[in-house]
Formats: C-alpha cells, sequence, structure tokens
C-alpha cells in the first residue's frame, strides 16, 4: 500500500530526511508553494511526517543546498523565486530591467548625505581626494522583496540642488535629466562576489553565509565626464547578471 499523505514508508531502505526531500520537492514542482511563499514551519513538517526535526533539517538543508527552498534565520523557509535576468549594458536603468520582466519595481531611500570624496570614490569620478560628493543610498526592490542594496556617488558642486529632487522623486534619472543631463551611459562595470556584512545581509533580508553579487559601475555623460559613480549589492539567490552589448 502506498504511504498516505504526511506518512514515511519506513523500512523501506531510503532514508527517511531523502524521503521528505523528494516529497517536498515533488509538492514545489507540483506548486503547492507558488514562488516566494512561505513553507509551513519546522515544527509543523516534523509533525506532519512524524519524525524529529533533526531529521526534517536535514531535508531541508538538502532542498536549499539545491537551490529549491531559501532558508532564512528566524523567518522560516521559502520556495525559491525564479531568478531575475539583470542585464549590465550600455544603459542600466533599475525600474526598466524589472519592469521588463514583468515584475514589480520600486525603491526606498535610505538616506542621503554630503560626503568627502577619498579612494574609488575620488578616482572614479575624476575628483581630487576631499572634494564634495553627494552619497545615495537605495534599497532596489522587485515584488516587494529586496533585490539590491546600492550606495551612488554625486560630484555635489555639479549637481547643487540634486538631494532635494532625490528626496521627492527617488528617481536617479529624472533628477540628472532636470539638472541638465538628458541621458547617461555605463562605461564600465566591475563584479565581484563574497559574503556579505551585517548591515548588508539584513538590508536584503538574507543570511550571511550566503554571498552577494558586488558591482562597481561608473556612468558618464554625453561628453564622457563621469557623473555617478555606483557602488551595489545583489542578492545572488535572486538575480543573475548579464553582461549586454
Amino acid at each position: 500500500m502506498k504511504a498516505q499523505l504526511g506518512e514515511l514508508e519506513r523500512g523501506s531502505g531510503l532514508t527517511l530526511w531523502r524521503q521528505i526531500e523528494q516529497r517536498l520537492e515533488q509538492e514545489l514542482a507540483a506548486g503547492r508553494w507558488p514562488p516566494g511563499a512561505q513553507l509551513p514551519t519546522e515544527m509543523a513538517l516534523a509533525e506532519r511526517f512524524q519524525v524529529s526535526r533533526l531529521t526534517l533539517r536535514r531535508a531541508m538543508a538538502s532542498l536549499a543546498d539545491r537551490g529549491l527552498i531559501r532558508i532564512e534565520q528566524g523567518r522560516g523557509s521559502f520556495a525559491h523565486e525564479h531568478l531575475i535576468d539583470y542585464a549590465l549594458g550600455k544603459r542600466t536603468r533599475f525600474s526598466e530591467i524589472i519592469s521588463g520582466q514583468r515584475r514589480e519595481p520600486a525603491g526606498r531611500v535610505l538616506g542621503i548625505v554630503t560626503l568627502a570624496a577619498t579612494g574609488s570614490v575620488a578616482r572614479e569620478l575624476a575628483l581630487r581626494p576631499g572634494s564634495e560628493v553627494l552619497r545615495l543610498r537605495r534599497l532596489g526592490i522587485v515584488d516587494g522583496k529586496p533585490l539590491s542594496y546600492a550606495d551612488h556617488y554625486f560630484p555635489a558642486k555639479r549637481f547643487a540642488g540634486l538631494a532635494e529632487l532625490l528626496r521627492t522623486d527617488g528617481s536617479i534619472s529624472r533628477a540628472l535629466a532636470a539638472l541638465g543631463v538628458a541621458d547617461y551611459t555605463r562605461k564600465l562595470t566591475r563584479v565581484t562576489a563574497r559574503l556579505p556584512d551585517r548591515e548588508e545581509a539584513h538590508q536584503l533580508q538574507q543570511p550571511g553565509t550566503r554571498p552577494v553579487l558586488v558591482t562597481e559601475s561608473v556612468n558618464v555623460d554625453a561628453d564622457g565626464k563621469p557623473i555617478e559613480y555606483g557602488f551595489a549589492r545583489f542578492a545572488a539567490d535572486r538575480v543573475q547578471l548579464v553582461i549586454a552589448p
């Protein structure tokens, strides 16, 4: 007789945790939990399958390792979302990229401050060290969930009034257009990967043990002058960066 829902075939030769993994994999494939949906709690699943929480955790860990679910400490387990293709090309615009995939883009301004340019910020913006720059810190959100945590730096002297425009609207493209930069293009992008620090993991709502993709980018105006240096961290399990021509 086949096992009923929630029952396992004990003594079948297949370990209990592997049976649980297979059962949950089948249910995920059948759409019982759509992408991004939260699975039942660890306690509820252990009770359903009549196993210890240790056995249940092994099954869940295997599903997570295979990319079928993601486990967020303190929040639970979630069916893995479809990866977002994020094109890094001549014109890289967050809202346009996300909207083009029939997803819902949003942005949240986390802070706007004026700083003295040092290191890579001064170098990439072709400024003298100590020159004032405006830093916009923003969260890029897709379908209500954070995808990117980014810092954008602008020459403060050239873009007087930019802070007020960004606080009012939040759109970089519209703010720059209002200040005379109707269009801008991507000069370069560098991509690396590493583990997030505590703040990055918190903002991206992910464990500190899961990598982030880091992009450093420079945008220039029609004359080739740097207008923005960006430093963004992407949740690596939700996005794949596509190098566009």
